[in-house]
């Protein structure tokens, strides 16, 4: 089984998808976070804004065990 991404449970400042994302790609999530405001910038805010909430909501939750 392969390695699956979840939202960030110790990672986040919004919903854990920047967290998630860096923990799943091996990278540090401020990166991440610094593309996504570009993205949003670039995009007039909603195009970076709209991809976050679509990815929040797709992207589950860690499972608890």
């Amino acid at each position: 089984m392969g390695k699956k991404i979840y939202l960030s449970d110790t990672n986040k400042k919004i919903g854990g998808v920047c967290g998630g994302l860096g923990e799943y790609l091996g990278i540090d999530p401020t990166l991440i976070r610094l593309l996504v405001v570009i993205i949003s910038f670039m995009t007039a805010i909603m195009g970076g804004v709209i991809a976050y909430i679509v990815a929040w909501a797709i992207i589950p939750q860690h499972p608890k065990f």
